[in-house]
């Protein structure tokens, strides 16, 4: 009776060391390298969104003419065809 408890329980040892091996530990080093590339992803975002941001605070500061100039004589009245 002892040989197959003995037995019984190196089967439940070794089927919870193949759950172990083979599956949790896979499965959180998985886990961990998506969290990892996703986290790389959203700083690469991140970091283009704040540059793209920059180059258009930039780029609107030196379009806006410090004086408005008035231009009455390009002024060409309507006529109306028939």
């Amino acid at each position: 009776m002892n040989i197959f408890r003995l037995a019984f329980e190196l089967f439940v040892l070794y089927l919870l060391y193949k759950l172990v091996f083979e599956l949790i530990i896979p499965v959180a080093k998985t886990t961990k390298q998506v969290k990892k590339q996703f986290g790389d992803m959203s700083a690469q975002m991140q970091e283009k969104m704040n540059a793209q941001q920059q180059a258009n605070t930039g780029y609107k500061a030196t379009k806006n003419p410090a004086t408005p100039v008035n231009k009455s004589d390009d002024y060409i009245d309507f006529e109306e065809v028939k």
